[in-house]
């Protein structure tokens, strides 16, 4: 293990940590970003963010993620390469094992993000982003006046299929089983499926994505035990987000119900400091705009932190 002891070391290279870094490299926190994948997490592989404050006609989200980064950088932050598998509090220090090596830090922030659920048919992968997408509040108003497929039927696959209902000419709901959401959700449904707005499909498997010269045309599915296909300009799956907190087992640090990380006001763990802020953390809103107003924040308590503990 190396002795050098960091300032911070911040795990994940999304909106929310690359906005953390910029606030503590200002104020000279040496400051080193562990990244696994993608810098920029699922902002970079988003193909236009459209409801980012300050981009009126929108920005792609591998030239937002690169300019997060850009400015990181700019201020003197260490972006590396390499996987957290395990964190431990040791008092004065944090240590991350990263790449099966330890490194030590005052203080570490968890920023690793969530992962969107996958239903793993062909053309979900080979289409995310250019037809197949898991955010209707970031990607629904492409789909004016288009037909939509939204796959899911629990309350968050309904909530947002209602809001892609603002958009499209016409919604198929394609339910595995029955729709499990709540008794509001599920009247407010019923309306707009007595308006002929959404039809829904229960006992529908999703089996494939098709796609023509690069454009989504239909879905192929099995109803009731029945193969069938669904024309649509585009689909939205919501099988749930999972947090990426795999590597917190046996660290310590609380999490929700659903493995989301818990934090008070000032985005502090269960332990004292380590902090997490955006998509990972217990309570998110899971938008860009959140995530980076969270990097700001914590960014404050950390610095608040290493004053109280020099």
């Amino acid at each position: 293990m190396n002795d050098k002891i960091h300032d911070i070391i911040m795990i994940g290279a999304g909106p929310s940590a690359l906005t953390a870094a910029v606030y503590t490299t200002r104020e000279d926190i040496e400051t080193v970003i562990y990244e696994k994948a993608t810098v920029g997490g699922l902002a970079a592989i988003t193909d236009k963010v459209d409801n980012y404050p300050g981009f009126p006609e929108g920005i792609e989200g591998f030239q937002l993620a690169q300019q997060l980064e850009k400015q990181a950088k700019r201020f003197g932050a260490e972006i590396e390469y390499g996987e957290v598998s395990a964190i431990r509090d040791e008092g004065d220090y944090k240590v991350a094992v990263v790449d099966g090596h330890e490194v030590k830090a005052k203080v570490i922030l968890i920023a690793t993000g969530s992962s969107y659920g996958k239903i793993n048919v062909p053309g979900e992968a080979e289409y995310y982003g250019k037809g197949v997408h898991y955010c209707a509040t970031c990607d629904g108003a492409f789909y004016k006046d288009k037909r939509l497929v939204v796959v899911g039927g629990g309350n968050s696959a309904i909530q947002e299929a209602l809001f892609l209902s603002n958009f499209a000419s016409h919604i198929d709901l394609l339910v595995r089983s029955t729709v499990k959401a709540s008794d509001v959700l599920k009247k407010k449904l019923q309306e707009l499926v007595d308006a002929g707005k959404i039809e829904v499909h229960l006992e529908t498997s999703t089996d494939e994505i098709v796609a023509l010269e690069g454009k989504i045309t239909h879905a192929k599915v099995t109803k009731k035990g029945k193969p069938m296909k669904v024309d649509t300009d585009g689909v939205f799956i919501f099988a749930g987000l999972k947090p990426n907190t795999g590597f917190l087992k046996g660290s310590g640090i609380q999490l929700d119900e659903v493995g989301f990380i818990k934090t008070d006001l000032k985005l502090s763990t269960t332990i004292p400091g380590i902090f997490a802020s955006g998509d990972v953390r217990s309570g998110s809103t899971m938008q860009i705009a959140s995530a980076v107003g969270e990097g700001a924040t914590v960014a404050h308590s950390i610095r608040e932190y290493l004053q109280e503990h020099k």
